[in-house]
């Protein structure tokens, strides 16, 4: 995480911004969504084409990614909710505040740096630290509890259904009999046990991927927003979802092309848009982003 020396505050670049803009074609007194709007980078964006006029939605399911996007984006002149709730929940958060429908809506699937760089949270491999990787730090089910209570076949079946890892029944059984696994290093230790070093990063990022999503619930939320949010934007409304896995990209294309076969959609994307390699080299953690976006025709 990139910090400033007078400030220490978090700093996270936000992927493919340009785009983004680009393909929301703001109106300055729109209504906007950011369904996932981590410490503000893609918000603050948003807001600088918003008039007076102009609504953002700012919502999150961590409670310290909102508390700095508080900070982040105190804009004086359009209005501003931050939502410390799940995209997915979208109807719900909009009924409360009286919005029945909105100008776009943007989904970014990734960690924030904040949530990578975090000492505590355990949402990456390199740095060692209690096995946490909730968002919602509220939820009874974190990583270690997950980890710890699972039989070996169910932890092998997350692991393949969600990191898409061939050797998952050997990285099951290895930390089965390692158990109780307490902290990063002791799940980096098992599954170092189960592979080679040649591709032991891209193991650990898979297994790590895999139990994150099986703590938060993310593809079943993923899954309730496909299922609903074009109810929610207005004619002319742009989706834009980007995804860093195959399976949430995957859902998104099926998404898009059932509805674009429906009439209710117009795919703008027909191929996933990817950073250019000069973003990649600003920002290694945007490598993996894939971009796709559509509009509401009816």
């Amino acid at each position: 995480m990139k910090q400033s020396a007078n400030t220490k505050k978090p700093f996270h670049i936000p992927v493919l911004s340009n785009e983004v803009i680009s393909f929301l074609n703001i109106k300055p007194n729109g209504i906007y969504v950011d369904g996932t709007c981590g410490l503000g980078g893609h918000s603050k964006l948003i807001l600088k084409n918003l008039s007076k006029d102009g609504v953002l939605i700012a919502i999150d399911l961590d409670r310290d990614a909102i508390k700095e996007a508080q900070l982040n984006l105190n804009n004086k002149i359009s209005k501003i909710y931050f939502e410390n709730n799940s995209y997915s929940n979208l109807p719900e958060i909009l009924t409360k505040l009286n919005i029945n429908s909105v100008d776009g809506i943007l989904l970014d699937l990734g960690l924030s740096s904040m949530q990578l760089d975090s000492p505590d949270r355990g949402f990456s491999y390199i740095k060692n630290s209690n096995l946490d990787m909730r968002f919602n730090q509220n939820s009874q089910l974190n990583a270690e509890k997950l980890i710890n209570s699972l039989t070996e076949k169910e932890l092998a079946d997350i692991i393949f259904k969600y990191g898409e890892e061939k050797k998952s029944r050997k990285i099951a059984k290895h930390i089965c009999r390692l158990r109780p696994v307490k902290n990063v290093q002791d799940l980096v230790y098992a599954i170092k046990k189960s592979t080679h070093p040649r591709f032991r990063n891209k193991t650990l990022s898979r297994v790590f991927q895999a139990i994150r999503i099986a703590v938060n619930d993310e593809l079943d939320k993923l899954s309730k927003f496909l299922d609903i949010f074009s109810d929610y934007l207005k004619e002319g409304g742009k989706i834009i979802i980007i995804s860093f896995h195959s399976i949430e990209d995957r859902m998104v294309k099926r998404c898009f092309k059932k509805n674009s076969l429906s009439g209710i959609l117009k795919i703008i994307t027909k191929k996933p848009l990817t950073p250019s390699s000069f973003e990649i080299e600003l920002n290694n953690r945007s490598r993996s982003a894939k971009l796709r976006c559509a509009e509401k025709l009816i």
